[in-house]
């Protein structure tokens, strides 16, 4: 299924389409993923595709064509040896390293459904995930395999693959990552399930792709575009872990949609992207690894970018061109003396995602750097990408840019009814990249997505040229006696403080106010206190909008992606209020 075109004629942003930026989506030129992938293989099959860099300088590398080769093999376990069926769901719970592109590839090529799985869930919530996705096997990385015990009789899981950050490493650097990870940093412990390991799984597949001459290709008859290809798992409007149900055709779509925006900086089999945010996560798992793997890119690995020290022998190592992260991710690294005192020299572009960027961060990264940052927006449900800014052309500051093509952007009112330029509204999406619902949540789904239109939960606003601004989230807006404050705005003001290194606000309970903002700061050096903080907020802020209270915090809770969770300080506020 191609995408419909959708009516442009009367938005702002059809100004801004032309050579560069097309109006309309390209007809799919692939029916679904395994497609893509086999012929990215043939176009590439010599270059290096992905390189895992660790922190002590060991590092490992498959080639387009060793990767496919391995994700073939996989696949062949899966299907032969384990007797999946096409549709049978496999969970993925890994950092990122090379085993995670070679399972991912090898899960699609099987005709079956990836469950992408967060590595440092808890048992609780493993558990959850694997009985909601029926998930029928597991690959796991031994680092946390433990957590499995008295888990599996529990599920329906039937087999657990065990891999390692150093899969596929030469044989000294394995050896000394592993002797590193057991018995100085003790970060391998015991595995007291049953389980068989990676090296052994491709070898069995190897042996049943021989044995039976098996053409992989022929896993793939019946899937098309609105094949199912990835369950990937998201709090969703009740914050209870779904689902989305995600098609090739939506991934395939947002591919291309994300092409259409960054084309003018992007040449085929010649580009290097550091992948710091894990793969797990929509935003890398589409924009990282699905997109610069179609581009013939090295994709440079980092299993972990915490400390941010961790992602300096990439930067040193290899002529890196493209970066995506998340503001706090560009933040830490402006705050390294190696980085700022020898930027990158090869980057042409740096991609923000997943939480809002702050104008400071931007600033300053542009003056360090020479290259700009281009926030966009998505969400897990869109596969993710909506919006974005351009590469080749306007940026706006504190802007998530234009739709992308083939997508469709309202702003509603409580009522559903579009709202006027200018004005705050909830961000409604329609277009191919829209999840087919959540799995086996159909009264979630009829909440979420109405009349073909998503609801983001997100509050923007439109300016005249059709560029749309994050205000904040609809659950995050703090009601100030009458007044609604966005947490977002007055984060963006008190991060522009020099001794600022991070910001967090919410709303807590107020007996005057109803409620009031409570800020939480962690700042650079000493100094910094509640009176100076307010006092600048004052220059820009409206009186309401100033934070009541300023609490100063060594850190602030994150998630793995590095998106500073508010809900966390509200829990944290609420229990220490009534005790």
């Amino acid at each position: 299924m191609n995408a419909p075109a959708p009516d442009y004629d009367k938005q702002p942003w059809a100004a801004h389409y032309g050579d560069k930026f097309p109006r309309d989506l390209p007809a799919l030129r692939h029916a679904h993923l395994p497609a893509l992938l086999a012929d990215t293989a043939k176009r590439f099959a010599k270059q290096v595709a992905f390189t895992t860099c660790l922190p002590n300088g060991m590092n490992g590398s498959l080639t387009y064509a060793q990767v496919d080769a391995h994700a073939d093999t996989f696949a062949v376990y899966l299907r032969q040896v384990l007797g999946l069926q096409p549709g049978a769901r496999v969970a993925l719970q890994s950092p990122n390293c090379l085993a995670y592109p070679v399972v991912v590839f090898g899960i699609l090529k099987a005709g079956c459904v990836l469950v992408n799985t967060n590595p440092l869930y808890t048992p609780a919530e493993m558990e959850h995930q694997f009985r909601d996705s029926g998930a029928q096997a597991l690959v796991i990385v031994d680092m946390f395999a433990d957590k499995l015990a008295g888990m599996l009789e529990r599920t329906q899981l039937k087999k657990v693959v065990v891999v390692e950050v150093s899969q596929f490493f030469s044989p000294v650097p394995r050896a000394v990552v592993r002797g590193v990870m057991r018995w100085w940093n003790k970060t391998l412990p015991p595995i007291g399930v049953a389980h068989v390991r990676l090296p052994q799984v491709l070898a069995e597949g190897a042996k049943a792709q021989q044995r039976e001459r098996i053409d992989v290709a022929s896993y793939t008859q019946g899937l098309g575009p609105d094949s199912l290809a990835v369950l990937q798992y998201t709090g969703g409007t009740t914050g209870v872990s779904k689902g989305a149900m995600l098609s090739h055709g939506n991934l395939l779509h947002n591919m291309n949609q994300a092409f259409a925006m960054g084309r003018s900086h992007l040449e085929d089999g010649k580009e290097v992207i550091l992948t710091a945010l894990p793969l797990y996560h929509i935003f890398a798992f589409t924009f990282n690894l699905l997109c610069f793997h179609a581009a013939g890119a090295r994709n440079v690995l980092v299993p972990s970018p915490r400390p941010i020290q961790n992602l300096q022998r990439a930067f040193d190592n290899y002529p890196v061109t493209w970066v995506s992260g998340v503001n706090t991710l560009f933040n830490a690294l402006m705050n390294e003396e190696w980085f700022t005192a020898i930027p990158p020299r090869h980057l042409k572009a740096a991609v923000a995602g997943g939480t809002a960027l702050q104008h400071a961060v931007a600033q300053r990264w542009q003056r360090i750097t020479g290259t700009r940052i281009a926030e966009g927006f998505g969400l897990t449900e869109s596969s993710p990408v909506v919006a974005f800014n351009p590469l080749h052309g306007k940026m706006k500051p504190g802007s998530i840019g234009l739709p992308v093509p083939g997508t469709e952007v309202r702003l509603v009112d409580d009522a559903g009814h579009p709202v006027a330029i200018g004005t705050r509204g909830e961000l409604i999406v329609r277009g191919p990249q829209v999840m087919q619902g959540y799995w086996q949540r159909p009264d979630e789904t009829a909440a979420t997505i109405k009349d073909g239109w998503l609801y983001t939960g997100d509050v923007a606003e439109m300016d005249a040229e059709g560029y749309f601004r994050i205000v904040d989230r609809k659950k995050d807006m703090v009601l100030v006696s009458g007044f609604n404050v966005y947490p977002n705005e007055i984060e963006d003001v008190i991060a522009r403080m020099d001794e600022v290194l991070e910001v967090a606000v919410i709303g807590v309970p107020d007996s005057a106010t109803g409620e009031a903002v409570r800020a939480y700061v962690v700042a650079q050096g000493e100094g910094l206190n509640q009176e100076r903080v307010r006092d600048h907020c004052r220059k820009v802020l409206t009186d309401y909008k100033i934070p009541k209270v300023v609490e100063f915090r060594k850190e602030l809770p994150k998630t793995p992606v590095g998106k500073i969770l508010r809900k966390d300080l509200k829990a944290e506020f609420k229990s220490r209020s009534a005790a």
